[in-house]
């Protein structure tokens, strides 16, 4: 289906029509914070953030998107809720996308004003919907909050935006209830060509968000249903877009970084291995460039066969360790250098 979608810029990165799936992200600073979101858009961008949200939500805020825009990397969005005319002083300012709820800044003149600004500047506008935010009226119509209603209202959005003649739209239908967030995007794919952000909303914390975003994003992605997506959690949005990452890359939707497969710990295991394996996962996130699968096993008896499948692997006990190839033992050297090796290895491996 993604094929199919048409084709939109954002800043410099295009969705839609095929594109690779971008990653976004959302800053948590307060965005008149220029140092402060700058910085934490910069360790994003570092991270594999392709799209960054920053929320316009008064005059300062909106504004320093001028001066944040000279100092990152990657295309910026306003997120506006209320106040059409932040929506117009953040495109003003350099906003390469703005996220909208047409139906709460206001009145048809005031959404004129907005998309006659971003006709202008040739801004996307993303219609953002949440099950969260449904309209009575479509509440009592479908006897509750459904997928059919989430549809509907992001539709009805749509139109506002396509009377006004304008068509430089993403749309996001998002829900904190998973399966219904499944069932919408499945819908909203069969009635409308416009590319999608794909995203469990609220999804909660480290563990609870990872677990019902990943299932969600899973799902969706694998019908070829979605153009950028964004794993919600409550705390760093550096987490994010490493869950993000090992989503799309599962599911065969990018390749590239080093892929880290670890064995479960047991009797048997007679190291740190947790510690070793969380270590490697710090250590691979700076070789982006290779596209390798890197094995951490606990145990020197069973660790060379069941790293075979990798490129290379590290497997202790003991007090000793084992460097392994495709399977194959390359050297023994002691536990506390395991790591130490690893990264010797990364550092001069040619592909």
């Amino acid at each position: 289906m993604r094929e199919h979608t048409k084709v939109i810029h954002i800043g410099d990165r295009v969705i839609g029509g095929g594109n690779p799936i971008l990653i976004q992200s959302m800053t948590n600073t307060k965005t008149e914070d220029v140092n402060a979101t700058v910085d934490q858009i910069l360790k994003l961008e570092k991270a594999g953030c392709d799209i960054i949200r920053a929320t316009a939500n008064n005059e300062a805020a909106a504004k320093a998107f001028a001066d944040i825009k000279k100092q990152i990397h990657i295309p910026l969005v306003a997120d506006i809720h209320f106040d059409y005319k932040l929506a117009i002083m953040a495109m003003e300012h350099g906003a390469d996308k703005i996220r909208i709820n047409p139906g709460n800044i206001g009145g048809k003149d005031r959404i004129r004003e907005v998309v006659e600004a971003a006709k202008t500047y040739n801004v996307p506008i993303r219609v953002g919907v949440n099950s969260g935010s449904l309209e009575k009226e479509l509440v009592t119509k479908y006897n509750g909050v459904t997928a059919q209603g989430i549809v509907e209202s992001a539709l009805d959005k749509v139109r506002i935006l396509e009377d006004l003649n304008f068509d430089n739209i993403v749309i996001s239908i998002k829900s904190s209830d998973v399966m219904m967030c499944v069932k919408a995007h499945e819908l909203i794919a069969q009635k409308t060509n416009y590319p999608l952000h794909v995203g469990i909303t609220e999804a909660g914390t480290l563990t609870r968000g990872n677990v019902k975003s990943s299932v969600g994003l899973g799902i969706i992605l694998n019908q070829g249903i979605g153009d950028t997506i964004r794993v919600s959690l409550t705390g760093d949005p550096v987490n994010e877009i490493v869950t993000a990452k090992l989503v799309l890359k599962t599911l065969g939707l990018r390749t590239g970084g080093i892929e880290v497969v670890s064995c479960p710990t047991c009797g048997r295991t007679s190291i740190d291995l947790i510690g070793l394996a969380n270590q490697v996962e710090n250590l691979v996130a700076d070789y982006e460039h290779l596209n390798i699968k890197v094995a951490v096993m606990g145990c020197v008896v069973n660790g060379p066969g069941e790293a075979k499948e990798a490129d290379i692997g590290i497997a202790g006990g003991n007090g000793e360790g084992l460097l392994i190839k495709k399977g194959e033992i390359v050297k023994k050297i002691p536990e506390a250098e395991l790591l130490s090796t690893l990264e010797e290895e990364l550092k001069n491996w040619k592909e």
